[in-house]
């Protein structure tokens, strides 16, 4: 991961100060190259070069020599002799500052003679890095004094003053108020200074705004300016560290997303990679207009280069399979306002492994998988009784966990070995004690089943390549356990032969079968509609109210010191997700399904639901010749153009034998036209109204149209006439459906109507007995409507944009969506019964989970798209302008124009080698296309 990246670039760079070394929530505001005067007053004076960094809390001196260590003073200053300044790599508490007394050099000035000094006493020191060497902080205590010397004497006024101002504010009284005057000193620095143009790459850059930021990293911000021109966005910090300025090409952002900062909605990160999960740079803003004006700007630039994904688009990628199980959680994670860079909201990963006993690793089994649909807090049911009854007894606002499973400290007490400088910040120069330090993988595993205030998950490094988190190579001093045992390498499962091995096991674990089956039920604790309300309580996941988006309205609190105190509790605490789905989420289709079941879990497998009979099906010839067909649907060739009606056509029906072709027309004609002659056969009408549509029974002995008079006509290809009249609907019929001898018929008077009626029946000499089966009640006149492959589910579509998924068995209503603002032109299941496509008047293509009912993708077009066949993953439709449009749904875009029509495209007919297409059109002409390639 790019955490530890950037920890071994701390690690190994030459300078051995960062900012790891301030105290949280503490600025850096600037550096002077200095001398440490050692033994003044003594024949062995010598003076120590190295750097003074003034700080809004502290003052830090770090030596030019490595071997010297940086030293914290943590005492008091007893006098200033304003002449130098001096420091070792030392930090001194200003808040714990007596006196600044300043003493003027009356005496004639030698330039021979040293100017700018000054002494500093303070009663603690810690030693920090000593040879460069990464260790808990030494500290000697008791009263210490130091002397030091500015390179440039000029600038010791300013310097001194500068310490006095900062002084003051470490002496108030009241937190808020400290806060409050070093937030002035600050904003007074930044509104003094400006984005230095002569940093710009090019003189021929355009400069399109500047503002006012913070550079976030993991627990530190360094404020600067920002600066976005037309070609590149820069950050310029205050201090000039770590460099002078921050670029990043606009040609090269791939990816960006507001984020909450502090529960505030300040934070903008952006990211030149697809897939990392550590962004290039992330800033905080002091206004949110500054920050959405800035988002605006590279948005705009982007949205012809690159796709926005939403958490819709990445879960359609990830149930087709396109993306892995790992993947598709950086993903989620990303848009849950998780970041690398900040602690309190690091990225969250699940315990998937429940078994570190066994000396070989079963990824078949079950029972070597950790329940995904329950909590790490509820795993264990003898303390999930204990939390129940507390929970039970509690007041409002109740809560059962009284820590999260995602923290600062959770992150850092795993990351010790690669980060140890981010531990030692946050612990005040100290590591945790031994005991309580991440040494073995079965002990952790098992404390987060079975510990009291233990309901830690894991952290995306667990699935990772980078083995440094579990490997004790910089051989940091951790400690020695009560038992004697010192803390080294971190301890791994005896299925594993090394660390290696094991975060290799970890990633089959993760993309395993029953991962994929069960992944979904962790995603709706986590990022979906387990995570609050009802839903929450009824799983057991209900964590303080501090925790979640919204839970604290920090603007409503008067008292500064309470909002301060809530903030830093709220950050250290840990934060819950962003909520991204309020629906159960869709489990991951996998072809060749074999369920992977637990005896204690009660989600039903997706086996039990009505899908595709055969799945071997997807194996045959006939399938790989439709995917070769549809990876080249881009290749189409008209082969003829038929004007055979004298109004829009909107229905095509074609023989099984493949040799007629039949259409239907507002100009209220059927009309059947020869393939092999070329000629036009036969037209027959019904009526003085519209048809709608048409099909063609089995046994190619029927034809059936629909009609606007309310009527549904049967016409006998084998004698040429009108056999039947089916007189069902008090409104237009819309749409028709056939299948194992039940005919369903969808009608602007809000229902659709299934019929029995058998094939032999209807070509018969005497009249046909239909009989009604069942009626399903829409809401609005029903415009659309369609089957399933084996017949199973039925959706319909209607004028006001609402979309019904039905089970046809028990002629029940599964799931209903408002999708469309407008008419559901067409709406289609995918091969697999596993989703459903939609096209609205509204110029939207919406892509929904059949099982859940959950809305997956949402594609907004240039314009309505009245008709079309897809595959699962591509589309082919036909617009309102005339073309046939070729849709990647993955990537959200169209991947090909095709132009036929002059008029909207109203009907569409694919074969089952998916290989020729026939498009009718407000043209009224009827198209015969052909697959080329």
């Amino acid at each position: 991961m790019a955490f530890l990246q950037r920890s071994r670039e701390q690690r190994y760079a030459k300078e051995r100060f960062n900012l790891l070394l301030l105290d949280l929530e503490e600025y850096f505001f600037e550096q002077h190259i200095a001398w440490h005067v050692v033994n003044p007053d003594r024949g062995d004076q010598r003076k120590v070069r190295g750097s003074l960094k003034i700080c809004s809390k502290s003052l830090i001196f770090e030596p030019d020599e490595v071997s010297r260590p940086i030293i914290k003073a943590l005492g008091y200053f007893q006098k200033y002799l304003l002449n130098g300044l001096f420091l070792s790599l030392t930090k001194i508490a200003l808040r714990d500052c007596v006196t600044i007394d300043v003493k003027e050099d009356k005496k004639p000035r030698n330039p021979f003679t040293q100017v700018g000094l000054f002494s500093v006493a303070f009663t603690q020191v810690c030693l920090i890095k000593e040879k460069n060497i990464v260790t808990p902080y030494k500290v000697l205590r008791g009263k210490n004094g130091y002397i030091f010397q500015l390179e440039q004497a000029e600038k010791v006024d300013d310097v001194v003053q500068t310490v006095l101002q900062l002084h003051r504010a470490s002496r108030l009284d009241r937190l808020a108020d400290q806060t409050a005057m070093i937030t002035a000193i600050l904003q007074s620095r930044l509104a003094r200074t400006s984005f230095d143009k002569h940093r710009l790459h090019s003189i021929t850059e355009v400069s399109q705004m500047e503002c006012s930021a913070e550079m976030v990293t993991p627990l530190v911000s360094n404020p600067g300016h920002v600066c976005i021109t037309d070609k590149c966005l820069y950050f310029q910090p205050l201090n000039g560290y770590p460099k002078p300025v921050l670029q990043i090409k606009l040609e090269d952002i791939r990816r960006i997303y507001k984020r909450r900062h502090g529960l505030m909605p300040l934070g903008l990160e952006v990211f030149c990679t697809e897939n990392d999960l550590c962004s290039d740079i992330y800033l905080k803003f002091y206004k949110s207009q500054d920050r959405d004006e800035l988002y605006f700007y590279i948005a705009r630039y982007l949205e012809n280069h690159v796709t926005e994904h939403t958490a819709e688009s990445y879960m359609l990628q990830w149930q087709k399979g396109h993306i892995t199980n790992n993947q598709y959680l950086l993903h989620l994670n990303n848009l849950a306002d998780r970041s690398c860079n900040d602690l309190s909201q690091y990225p969250v990963f699940p315990w998937i492994i429940a078994d570190y006993t066994s000396s070989e690793l079963d990824l078949l089994n079950a029972d070597t998988f950790r329940d995904l649909g329950k909590p790490i807090g509820a795993l264990h049911k003898d303390r999930l009784d204990r939390l129940l009854a507390r929970y039970e007894e509690m007041p409002e606002p109740k809560f059962m966990y009284g820590s999260h499973y995602s923290s600062p400290g959770y992150v850092l007490f795993y990351l010790v070995r690669v980060a140890p400088e981010y531990m030692l910040c946050i612990q005040n120069g100290k590591f945790d004690h031994a005991d309580r330090m991440f040494s073995s993988i079965s002990e952790t595993w098992r404390n987060c089943l079975e510990g009291a205030t233990d309901f830690k998950e894991l952290i995306p490094e667990f699935y990772g390549h980078d083995v440094g988190f579990l490997v004790n190579t910089l051989k940091l001093d951790l400690g020695k356990k009560q038992g004697g045992e010192l803390v080294d390498d971190v301890q791994i499962p005896p299925w594993a032969a090394d660390p290696d091995d094991y975060l290799q096991k970890n990633r089959e674990a993760l993309e395993s079968q029953y991962v994929s089956e069960h992944l979904h039920e962790w995603i709706d604790l986590i990022f979906g509609y387990k995570q609050k309300g009802n839903d929450a309580v009824a799983a057991h996941n209900v964590f303080h109210p501090v925790t979640y988006e919204g839970g604290v309205d920090l603007n409503s609190i008067e008292d500064p010191d309470h909002e301060i105190a809530m903030l830093t509790q709220i950050l250290e605490f840990g934060q819950t997700p962003k909520q991204l789905f309020t629906k159960p989420h869709p489990q991951r289709i996998t072809h060749k399904w074999r369920s992977i079941s637990r005896s204690s879990s009660q989600s039903a497998s997706f086996v039990d639901y009505p899908v595709s009979p055969s799945e071997e099906s997807f194996e045959d010839l006939t399938e790989e010749s439709k995917t070769l067909a549809w990876s080249n649907i881009s290749k189409l060739e008209i082969v003829d153009q038929l004007q055979i009606h004298k109004e829009a056509v909107t229905g095509i029906a074609v023989s099984n034998n493949g040799g007629s072709i039949f259409t239907t027309s507002q100009d209220s004609t059927l009309k059947m036209f020869s393939k092999e002659l070329k000629s036009l056969q036969r037209s027959i009408s019904f009526s003085n109204m519209a048809l709608s549509s048409c099909l063609v029974l089995p046994d190619d002995s029927t034809a059936i149209c629909s009609s606007w008079d309310n009527h549904v006509y049967f016409y006998s290809i084998a004698f040429g006439r009108r056999h039947d009249t089916l007189m069902g609907h008090d409104d237009a019929v819309s749409k028709l459906c056939w299948h194992d001898n039940r005919l369903y018929t969808a009608s602007w008077d809000s229902t659709v109507k299934v019929w029995s009626c058998k094939p032999s029946d209807v070509s018969a000499a005497k009249r046909n007995d239909f009989h009604l089966l069942t009626e399903l009640e829409h809401d609005a006149s029903v415009n659309s409507m369609n089957l399933n492959y084996v017949g199973s589910l039925l959706v319909s579509g209607t004028k006001e944009g609402t979309v019904s998924i039905w089970d046809i068995a028990s002629n029940q209503l599964l799931h209903q969506l408002r999708c469309h603002s407008g008419i559901v032109y067409d709406t289609a299941f995918s091969p697999d019964s596993r989703h459903i496509l939609s096209s609205g008047e509204d110029g939207f293509l919406k892509v929904i989970d059949v099982q859940t009912g959950t809305l997956i993708t949402s594609i907004v077009t240039e314009q309505p798209q009245r008709c079309f066949c897809w595959d699962g993953n591509v589309v082919l439709s036909g617009s309102h302008s005339g073309e046939l449009l070729v849709w990647d749904l993955l990537g959200a875009k169209v991947v090909d124009k095709i132009q036929g029509h002059s008029g909207a495209v109203t009907c569409i007919w694919m074969n089952e080698q998916c290989n020729t297409i026939i498009t009718g059109g407000e043209d009224k002409n009827v198209i015969l296309w052909k697959l080329v390639f």
